[in-house]
């Protein structure tokens, strides 16, 4: 089941600010209809971005 919160409640459950929520969507393709976010879309999206950013091992 989809859970669509506003930036504000969105916010609070993640630990940021209302404007970096809004900024993460825009950033990372995070779609807002009707002022309202698709929580599950927004987390893994982070999760993804905050993972590709991390550096990866050398294996050398």
């Amino acid at each position: 089941m989809a859970m669509h919160l506003t930036p504000t409640e969105l916010a609070r459950e993640s630990g940021l600010e209302r404007r970096e929520v809004i900024t993460k969507c825009v950033e990372l393709g995070v779609p807002i209809f009707q002022g309202r976010i698709d929580k599950s879309l927004f987390q893994e999206s982070l999760r993804e971005h905050v993972t590709a950013r991390e550096p990866q091992p050398s294996g050398v």
